[in-house]
């Protein structure tokens, strides 16, 4: 019963950094952290590595942190938070630097509808080189008019 438990643990705390992520760059990377997202939005001529990058760490700390104390002084549900946040986070790493950005060269000829979606919402997203008028600040949720 008790795994049962952490598995939803896990699974809601997954569903729930869609929202986390929304509001996060909405409000955060649109706002006033608004300078380490700022080269996202830009074309790539540097490096392959952007300020933006930065946002990896900081999110990565509060999991690391329920980590340790989902452990500490037992297993508790801490951990299982912190395993939703990684789950998320590796989601995002997969749908956002490598279908979307393409930034490691796999699947870049993928003909599933859901990654075509995916991209053009997050199209719509750069086609604003400000932080003003955003849209689809989301990753994993995307509007079903993207999917025409």
């Amino acid at each position: 019963m008790i795994a049962l438990q952490y598995f939803i643990i896990t699974l809601i705390t997954f569903l729930c950094m869609e929202m986390v992520t929304w509001l996060t760059h909405k409000f955060v990377m649109h706002g006033f952290l608004w300078y380490l997202h700022e080269d996202h939005h830009q074309p790539r001529y540097l490096s392959f590595f952007e300020k933006n990058d930065w946002f990896f760490v900081i999110f990565a700390i509060p999991c690391i942190l329920l980590f340790y104390f989902g452990v500490n002084p037992a297993l508790n549900g801490l951990f299982f938070i912190g395993l939703g946040i990684l789950f998320y986070g590796m989601a995002y790493f997969f749908i956002h630097e490598i279908i979307i950005h393409q930034r490691i060269k796999w699947f870049t000829r993928t003909n599933v509808k859901y990654f075509k979606g995916l991209r053009k919402a997050h199209k719509i997203h750069h086609k604003h080189l400000g932080k003003e008028q955003g849209e689809c600040f989301g990753m994993l949720y995307v509007p079903k008019k993207y999917f025409k």
